[in-house]
């Protein structure tokens, strides 16, 4: 397969690789600081190359509707937007999970509450991880790190999200989708067609045989006992994701005496934090989620068994540290540190919170 070097905004990787991995349609609205998704879609204009469409709603909630309406028919589609944004897709992202509907949703999460600002942040943990609309649900959401994870997502959120019949969202930040870094771009996948939708996605719309009585897309049921079947049955399939879906990254851990916990822009900042605090003799490492749901948990509680502590580095004002609690069972000392409002820690800031708060 021919490989490509590019240098690109982690923005424009996400669109990138949407065209290059055979998305049939995006749906989106702009809004700081992911506006460049959009952006660089409509500049590369895919449905000439691939037929993918592309399409600017004329709201987050009608782009989310557009994304249900796609989705029910087998079709790859997916959607972009930040903090404000993502929070009017809610009602949507809840809809499509009790459906059961496969998307990928990226957030490139902004300081909150409400508007606030258009700077990065992490603030979106609980919205994203822990299901931000009504009911039993949850979303499948991995954290990049880095534009190249940026562009390497998107196809892996497509094939959870198939594999699991769920939205997956890429939960991103206004740092890494706006900085420029080396990314290795694939070919072009060719796009599904409706024989293969109808065999692999037996029930989508697409294809629908003309002896099948009805194939309604809802999550509605007012029977409460066959509600509860549904939910069941759902959370059985949560339980598998979480037994073989989890993804995580240790750095410098096989000596350490402390740990970082941090992911995406923040999991970056502690590995310059790393190398200062070894070069004080401080030995620390970093445990890096990937997958935010389903949260490493197991393997968290196994890499902490011999530190003396854990400093969970976010940009917010505290959410995943939650995780880290419940994963060790609060038998090693866990604090947090964090900056909000868009603010983006130091490296040497997080050096004197981990010798202040921890050691």
């Amino acid at each position: 397969m021919a490989k490509e070097l590019r240098l690109m905004k982690g923005n424009e990787a996400i669109a990138e690789s949407a065209i290059r991995n055979g998305v049939d349609g995006y749906f989106g609205y702009p809004i700081t600081p992911q506006s460049e998704v959009l952006e660089h879609l409509m500049a590369e204009n895919p449905i000439e190359k691939t037929g993918m469409v592309v399409l600017q709603a004329e709201s987050e909630t009608a782009s989310i509707n557009m994304v249900y309406a796609g989705a029910s028919c087998g079709k790859k589609v997916m959607t972009s937007s930040s903090s404000p944004g993502i929070s009017l897709m809610q009602e949507g992202l809840s809809y499509m999970a009790g459906a059961e509907l496969p998307a990928v949703v990226v957030n490139v999460v902004r300081g909150g509450p409400g508007l606030g600002t258009i700077q990065p942040s992490q603030a979106d943990y609980f919205q994203s991880t822990k299901g931000g609309g009504h009911g039993d649900y949850r979303l499948i959401t991995l954290a990049p790190a880095s534009v190249q994870e940026m562009y390497d997502f998107v196809g892996l959120a497509f094939e959870l999200a198939f594999k699991y019949r769920n939205p997956a969202l890429i939960l991103s930040d206004g740092m890494i989708g706006q900085v420029m870094e080396k990314v290795v771009i694939d070919d072009y996948k060719p796009r599904w067609t409706d024989e293969y939708i109808a065999k692999t996605c037996p029930w989508a719309t697409v294809g629908k045989p003309a002896n099948r009585k009805h194939n309604i897309i809802t999550s509605l049921e007012l029977d409460s006992a066959k509600q509860e079947e549904i939910v069941n049955r759902i959370q059985e399939k949560y339980r598998k994701c979480e037994a073989n879906e989890v993804r995580y990254e240790l750095i410098h851990c096989e000596d350490a005496e402390y740990l970082f916990v941090a992911y995406g822009s923040s999991a970056r900042i502690c590995q310059k934090a790393i190398e200062l605090a070894r070069a004080e003799g401080i030995k620390v490492g970093l445990f890096r989620p990937i997958t935010l749901w389903p949260f490493p948990s197991k393997q968290l509680k196994e890499a902490a068994k011999n530190v003396k502590g854990i400093l969970s580095v976010e940009m917010n004002c505290g959410q995943m540290i939650e995780d880290v609690k419940l994963a060790t069972e609060c038998r090693v000392k866990c604090e947090h540190y964090g900056r909000s409002g868009g603010m983006i820690p130091d490296p040497n800031e997080i050096v004197e919170a981990l010798k202040k708060q921890i050691m």
